[in-house]
């Protein structure tokens, strides 16, 4: 759906639109120029967000959109490190969340987001 935002490396779409609503999958910090993931946890949160952005751009949306997150994190210690980035990025109402660890993301990642959005009537 994204053209901005890395490619998918699985059998799955980064977002479906389904009326109203866009369901983006659950994405990594992989920089689209270079197909890296930056280093450290504040710059993985950003870059995650920001491909999130992309892909939400894509679809018409913006995070002011999004109603629904959920953050897999791969050590849940580093919560409050990514909450405040997360909390700059997202403005007050904020979305509902979950927050996880995990035992291991793809490519060694230290952060996923997927999100729910909905558009504006």
């Amino acid at each position: 759906m994204a053209n901005n935002a890395p490619a998918e490396i699985g059998a799955y779409s980064n977002a479906v639109k389904v009326g109203k609503f866009i369901f983006v999958s659950g994405q990594l910090p992989v920089d689209p120029a270079t197909g890296q993931l930056p280093r450290g946890l504040q710059a993985q949160t950003k870059q995650v967000i920001e491909n999130v952005r992309l892909i939400l751009a894509d679809a018409g949306a913006t995070l002011d959109n999004v109603v629904k997150t959920t953050v897999m994190l791969n050590e849940m210690f580093q919560f409050s490190e990514m909450n405040e980035i997360y909390a700059s990025e997202f403005k007050e109402p904020y979305p509902a969340r979950t927050s996880l660890a995990v035992q291991e993301l793809p490519r060694h990642a230290l952060i996923c987001l997927d999100v729910v959005a909905v558009l504006d009537d």
